[in-house]
């Protein structure tokens, strides 16, 4: 069962502290293993960057260049699943008392990444369809007045902002919680909402604590990032409580 309830309010001081505790229960592993997700995921955007320039200097098609680009992006988006998941399990053990091991990272759990990967997609999805009829819309509106084109945009923003706060925790819904895509949405504009307000303070904290760790020459991500993905923990926890309803944490 849940260790809190849904209806609980976003603290997020205590969150910062809570998740500054569980980083400092296992800082050399959450830095290696951002340091070895990091390092792969570069080596995959070297090669996407390989195959555009390929792509431009060449006439025709070339397979070679296909091949190279889908590598890429397969490579790049298993990398990304890998890395969220295992800073997730690392995270989670470390503010339930325990100290995450390198192992306890780096493990790969196909199922987890796959549930991640189908929620993203979704909500990518549905935030295409908002920014297709804003399109829509602006574009029917400028053959009526210039000036009217701006509101879809201006309307679109405000429901990307809307939704790119209540649904920070969707990685942690999409992991660890039961159901299909849109319920996972849904569930997460329900327990945000209330605390939208305190939700968009976090992450204005956490935007702050990584641009710090990009200005130390980018070498202060590998502090900030872990850090981050614990402060989140923290605060998912919070409002969330601490039920695995999918075994997540117990595959590892």
């Amino acid at each position: 069962m849940s260790d809190t309830t849904e209806s609980s309010r976003l603290h997020v001081l205590q969150a910062i502290e809570d998740g500054w505790s569980g980083f400092c229960k296992a800082p050399l592993p959450f830095v290696l293993f951002t340091l070895l997700s990091g390092a792969l995921g570069l080596i995959f955007q070297v090669m996407s960057h390989a195959a555009t320039i390929r792509s431009s200097a060449g006439s025709g098609f070339d397979p070679g260049t296909v091949l190279l680009m889908i590598v890429s992006v397969i490579g790049s988006t298993v990398i990304s699943l890998w890395a969220v998941t295992g800073l997730i399990r690392g995270a989670w053990k470390a503010l339930s008392g325990h100290k995450p091991s390198f192992g306890d990272l780096t493990h790969w759990d196909g199922q987890a990444a796959g549930r991640l990967f189908i929620n993203q997609l979704v909500l990518a999805v549905v935030l295409a369809i908002i920014l297709f009829i804003a399109i829509a819309i602006g574009t029917g509106l400028f053959q009526i007045n210039q000036a009217l084109a701006v509101i879809p945009g201006l309307v679109a923003g405000i429901v990307f902002l809307y939704l790119g706060v209540n649904q920070k925790f969707l990685p942690f819904i999409a992991i660890m919680g039961e159901g299909h895509p849109l319920q996972k949405i849904q569930r997460g504009r329900a327990v945000v909402d209330p605390n939208w307000g305190w939700m968009l303070l976090l992450l204005i904290v956490e935007v702050v604590i990584l641009g710090l760790g990009l200005l130390l020459n980018g070498v202060g991500l590998l502090v900030a990032s872990p850090l981050v993905i614990c402060i989140s923990t923290a605060a998912y926890r919070q409002l969330f409580g601490t039920e695995d309803q999918t075994g997540f944490l117990s595959e590892s």
